[in-house]
């Protein structure tokens, strides 16, 4: 169906066999069929108002046929109402004494009857003379447009004003745009991210993130987020990070069928919750273990018997070692320490805590060693081997007393009836973190059961 005015009636045959009457230049055919072809709403006044051109976008949008729309003159009493029909027109004309595009909203009227919301953008037709000779006007209901704003707005605020990241991954697991969130996270700037592996960002974690990018690419997104333990490469250094993940494949939505373009991967950094709960769920467990330890140690014969049994309760799950020192005779307050070891867990096997001590032989500590510090202080004291490595650690242990595996060390004093009865300590191997100060804590409930509740002050000579 033409879009241009005519005549008489439009693409219609005449007598059997005969041609079509053809009225203008074959340019005007070509000028219709493109109007026609274009997904926007299109028509054109003369510089009199009368429409002059209108393709089938517009008949879809407002129902109106060429052949009813060509040759009115304005949208008066058809395609706007009356009272509007004299401000519209003239907002629309107006464009041929302005230079550039006018963009306008206002209600038209579809054919039966209902009003829709348009916005029409306007510009000025020029004659071979360069004057005005018209208009023409594209326009589109606003709620399509409306709902693309708000799209673009909603990709604008996930991007710029979001509370976590978001990161648009290539197919080929790289990232192509990158939240403000996401760059802080990732320990770089928007722009240096871009293209980057993964592995180059990350240095543990990776492949569980790229496995979790690779399934959505294939199937699409879980059904619910999933965490994810990393450890994030930045410039100060490792940050270990507990990310909550969701993910979205991206497909084009031009293409019949879905071809992927990526995936929308969203996180939200978690790690001070997940640490809280950890730290709660430690707490709980080593309160359990206090408490079992209590009542196994109130049916033990002896003090000594009963201090074993509280470090062996006292380790799991906290240190690979534990030996408990007595202060020897002559006390805390002579001018040189000795400390009586009389308890020890095995080296390199596990298993319960071994009684010492019977011969009352003092440990050959050296001066400054840090059990001898923390009876002298009456505190706790955390040692560790630090940057040493192999033979030169396992030196540092053995010229300590200590195992040779040993690498951390936290010492905490015994102290019953305001006296200073010796030392316990824990001792961890390279397995383990360093001592942390809720170590120390526990270390000292430990030490507090040892000492007070089963009363090792019974085991000093003279004492019981």
């Amino acid at each position: 169906m033409s879009a241009s005015r005519r005549s008489g009636a439009t693409d219609e045959l005449g007598p059997e066999g005969s041609e079509p009457e053809r009225e203008g230049p074959a340019g005007s055919d070509l000028l219709a069929a493109l109007l026609d072809g274009m997904d926007a709403a299109l028509c054109a006044f003369d510089a009199d108002g009368v429409v002059t051109h209108w393709n089938r976008e517009a008949e879809r949008v407002l129902g109106w046929t060429a052949e009813e729309a060509v040759g009115r003159a304005g949208f008066a009493g058809w395609a706007v109402r009356s009272a509007d029909a004299e401000e519209v027109e003239a907002r629309l004309m107006s464009a041929m004494d302005a230079p550039g595009r006018q963009v306008n909203e206002f209600a038209l009227l579809t054919k039966d009857g209902r009003r829709v919301l348009v916005r029409t953008q306007s510009a000025a037709v020029r004659g071979p003379d360069g004057e005005p000779a018209g208009v023409y006007c594209a326009f589109s209901e606003v709620h399509a447009q409306i709902d693309l704003e708000r799209s673009i707005a909603l990709s604008e605020a996930l991007l710029e004003d979001a509370g976590w990241g978001v990161v648009l991954v290539d197919a080929d697991l790289r990232p192509a745009v990158v939240n403000a969130y996401a760059a802080r996270a990732l320990g770089a700037g928007r722009t240096s991210v871009l293209g980057r592996p993964l592995g180059e960002l990350l240095s543990q974690g990776v492949e569980e993130l790229e496995s979790a990018l690779t399934h959505v690419l294939a199937e699409g997104a879980p059904p619910a987020p999933a965490e994810l333990w990393v450890t994030v490469r930045t410039p100060e250094g490792e940050r270990r990070r507990c990310w909550r993940n969701g993910f979205v494949r991206l497909s084009s939505p031009l293409a019949e069928e879905p071809v992927p373009l990526g995936v929308g991967w969203l996180f939200q950094d978690v790690t001070e919750a997940r640490q809280g709960e950890q730290e709660a769920s430690l707490l709980r467990f080593r309160t359990q273990q206090l408490h079992r330890a209590a009542r196994a140690a109130a049916e033990c014969e002896s003090p000594a018997e009963a201090a074993a049994v509280h470090l062996d309760f006292a380790l799991a799950g906290f240190a690979d070692h534990a030996v408990i020192d007595r202060v020897a005779e002559g006390g805390a307050d002579s001018d040189r320490v000795r400390l009586v070891r009389i308890a020890e867990t095995p080296s390199g096997a596990p298993g319960p805590c071994r009684l010492d001590g019977r011969a009352g032989l003092p440990v050959l500590y050296a001066d400054g060693h840090p059990a001898l510090q923390c009876v002298e202080r009456a505190g706790t004291v955390r040692a560790g081997a630090g940057s040493l490595r192999g033979d030169a650690a396992r030196e540092w242990a053995v010229a300590r007393q200590w195992p040779q595996d040993t690498v951390h060390a936290l010492c905490t004093v015994l102290r019953s009836r305001g006296r200073t009865l010796g030392a316990v300590t824990f001792l961890r191997t390279s397995n383990r973190t360093a001592f942390e100060r809720a170590d120390a804590v526990y270390a000292e409930d430990v030490a507090a059961h040892i000492a007070s509740a089963l009363d090792l002050a019974a085991l000093l000579p003279g004492e019981g």
